[in-house]
């Protein structure tokens, strides 16, 4: 190449560089200018709506400005002061200005600026706000973990920070986790979710024996978590946690094993079931105590609401007394703004971005006023004094954790003195009964068809399947006690009893789906779902790969978590009559609440009952006057009131909350201890055990490959207690104990 062929290639060089205002060493040192002469910029590239900045102003109003703004004059401006346009610090510069408006900086306050050229401000606006990096975690948590050793409180590091002490604590519980772990966290091998799940144990041996003995699967938050907490009692989903409340639980000494890291105010996890369970009973026995001054000749405490228990007693009628002037004013103002709730809802259209939120808000309110109906209802009810006294009273605990008080209840041997007495007394089975001995019952049309007990009962199935999945100490349980009394038939002998679990190994999966099309919308189905999808994904994909894969796993952990999953599937619950069945063994267990899997709605229930029982639903959820209202609509309308007005209300009819199961055959029980056949009273005879054998028959309990039945039981020999062992209180672990309170 020639000489002026590189002097040409040089200069052309040169001319393509490109060329800077300014280079590095030759900035502008940094200045102070007045509030008053700071404008918004053209030139910033930032033209998004800025947030955060109320906090933002507190922090620059306790400890200044920190960083200063990138500025550059604005040609043209009025007046003798110079202007500058703000090209980088958009948010500070807002932050200012609120100060300057609550009056917490004048006109004249000096704010420290760095002044470029018109021509480089665009490009310093893209820089400044482009080319900026946050800490890495790892740094944020050491800088807290730095700041407590050196005695900083919480609140003067929130201060400091302009954060929540509550994010505070978050932050810190977080930096105290074991320094292997944060070691990880540097190397993005752990994200921020696992290490808050891991944070809830309080000793670096235990985060690490969770984290480092886990697989790949097990190392999601949720299953961290569970492995932290299995034999504590989520607090956050204990109706008796709730019912006793945490703060009572603690200040009477139980420890609670604390989860920063969620929004829902009971998050903890609690160790002592036992103290618990005592403090349940105690807040139970004052409420009693306190209904029992009232007049009622007997109360009683329970754990859970039975309806089967509640119907099996008469109830007293009382008087409804008329309203007060201020009383029925203040009636009808809540039942026009009902109307005018209601209006709003079935206004609102699925296209409004905000449909949701807003019928969460008038869903709300519309609670809140039903609530006041029924207490303003519940003024105006009178007891007569003298039939208060020979009747009584159930202090419960509800499914959400509330105090729930039936009162007016009625016992069979008090209903005859209170019918000589002229007391209007209601709903007492027993009372009824025929007096003619062997004379049939008249034939009663079902509340629910047989279509819809299959509905249910599979939603039923599904819940009962999902909470298995969190509990599988009962899902063990259940497998050995269909498993025992096989393997030892000559210690329990052969029996007929019936059981929910159909061994032949044939899945559930399509028969729920089958008998309850919209059980994929359930949140039972969802977790079934997502435990399926996680089994799948950890599971060798070849099936002589399985036992030995099984064979390698914690017997503690994934194979009873895998074993609960596959139980799950082998449940028999479906059914199209309201009989006991012998899935209620497992729902008592498990301390099934139907409430979080199943809501009433028109397509799930009332569109397929008759007007007369959505009245009756309503009447005992929510008020008899709502429910006389419904009785004048038509039926499609009543319907979907009857929807609206149990949105809030937990109810769920008598075939879900229904805990009684088959009678067990009394020739199915060990026989080697009778010798005698003779009736002699030492034992049955055999013409006691072939009626028993033929009552079995007649119920349609099946003998064959263990296939489920459900016995048609006469209510006099049904049994009310399981007829196999779970484990209790005492026995379980204590995350399952308050379950089992009941």
């Amino acid at each position: 190449m020639q000489a002026h062929d590189v002097e040409t290639t040089t200069t052309d060089a040169a001319e393509a560089s490109p060329v800077l205002e300014t280079t590095f060493g030759n900035e502008q040192p940094i200045v102070t200018v007045p509030y008053s002469s700071l404008r918004p910029s053209p030139l910033n590239a930032r033209t998004a709506p800025v947030t955060g900045i109320p906090a933002l102003a507190v922090n620059i109003r306790a400890k200044g400005l920190l960083q200063n703004l990138v500025v550059h004059e604005m040609k043209g401006a009025r007046g003798k002061q110079r202007k500058y346009g703000v090209c980088a610090g958009q948010r500070r510069e807002a932050a200012l200005d609120l100060l300057f408006g609550q009056k917490h900086i004048s006109a004249d306050y000096l704010v420290p600026v760095r002044i470029v050229s018109e021509g480089e401000a665009l490009a310093v606006s893209l820089i400044e706000n482009s080319e900026r990096e946050g800490l890495d975690p790892f740094d944020v948590l050491r800088s807290y973990r730095m700041l407590a050793e050196e005695g900083r409180s919480v609140d003067y590091i929130a201060a400091l920070f302009s954060a929540a002490p509550l994010t505070v604590k978050r932050r810190m519980k977080l930096a105290n986790v074991s320094p292997r772990l944060l070691a990880l966290l540097r190397e993005d091998a752990i994200t921020l979710d696992q290490l808050a799940a891991l944070a809830i144990a309080d000793d670096h041996e235990t985060q690490e024996h969770v984290w480092f003995d886990a697989n790949e699967w097990e190392r999601q938050p949720n299953y961290l978590r569970q492995a932290i907490t299995r034999a504590e009692i989520d607090a956050s989903r204990s109706r008796l946690a709730r019912f006793v409340d945490l703060a009572a639980y603690e200040a009477a000494g139980g420890y609670v094993r604390r989860d920063l890291f969620s929004d829902d105010q009971n998050a903890g996890y609690i160790a002592d079931a036992e103290l618990l369970q005592r403090l349940v009973a105690q807040k139970l026995d004052a409420a009693a105590a306190e209904v029992r001054a009232e007049g009622w000749g007997w109360t009683e405490t329970r754990v859970e609401r039975d309806l089967l228990e509640l119907n099996r007693h008469g109830r007293l009628r009382p008087v409804q007394r008329p309203y007060t002037e201020d009383e029925q004013r203040e009636m009808d103002a809540l039942t026009a703004q009902q109307d005018e709730l209601a209006e709003k809802l079935e206004a609102l259209s699925e296209d409004d971005e905000n449909a949701y939120e807003v019928a969460d808000r008038l869903d709300t309110e519309i609670g809140w006023v039903n609530a006041a109906i029924i207490a303003l209802e519940s003024r105006a009810v009178v007891w007569d004094a003298m039939q208060m006294a020979e009747a009584g009273a159930f202090v419960i605990v509800g499914p959400q954790g509330e105090l729930l008080i039936e009162r007016g209840l009625v016992r069979r041997e008090n209903s005859a003195a209170l019918d000589a007495a002229g007391a209007t007394v209601t709903g007492t089975p027993e009372a009824e009964a025929p007096d003619t001995a062997g004379a049939p019952a008249p034939k009663v049309k079902p509340v629910h068809s047989a279509k819809l007990c299959q509905r249910l009962t599979a939603h039923r199935t599904a819940a009962i399947r999902a909470e298995l999945v969190e509990q599988p100490a009962v899902a063990l349980a259940a497998l050995l006690r269909q498993l025992v009394p096989q393997a030892l038939p000559e210690h329990y002998g052969h029996t007929a009893a019936c059981n929910c679990l159909a061994l032949s190994g044939q899945n559930n999966h399509d028969s729920l789906l089958r008998a309850a099309d919209d059980l994929p919308a359930s949140p039972a189905w969802n977790a079934i779902e997502a435990q399926r999808t996680r089994w799948i994904a950890a599971l060798p994909t070849k099936r002589p790969d399985v036992l030995p894969w099984l064979i390698q796993q914690d017997p503690g952990t994934t194979l009873l978590d895998l074993l609960a999953f596959c139980v799950g599937t082998l449940l028999d619950g479906i059914t199209g009559e309201e009989k006991p069945h012998a899935i209620n063994a497992l729902a008592g267990a498990l301390n099934l609440d139907m409430t979080r899997y199943w809501t009433p709605t028109r397509t799930t229930y009332f569109d397929h009952v008759s007007k007369a029982r959505i009245a009756e639903v309503v009447s005992a959820a929510v008020s008899p006057k709502i429910a006389a209202d419904l009785g004048k609509m038509k039926k499609a309308d009543a319907a979907a009131a009857a929807e609206l007005r149990l949105a809030k209300v937990a109810w769920i009819p008598e075939i879900l909350t229904d805990r009684e199961i088959p009678a067990t055959p009394s020739w199915a029980v060990r026989g080697d201890e009778d010798d005698s056949d003779t009736g002699d009273g030492t034992g049955e005879t055999q013409d006691d055990e072939d009626a028993d054998a033929e009552t079995d028959a007649d119920s349609g309990c099946a003998l064959v490959n263990n296939t489920p039945c459900n016995a048609d039981a006469s209510p006099d020999t049904r049994s009310e207690q399981p007829p196999w062992p779970f484990p209790t209180a005492a026995s379980a672990s204590t995350a399952q104990a308050d379950r089992h309170v009941a």
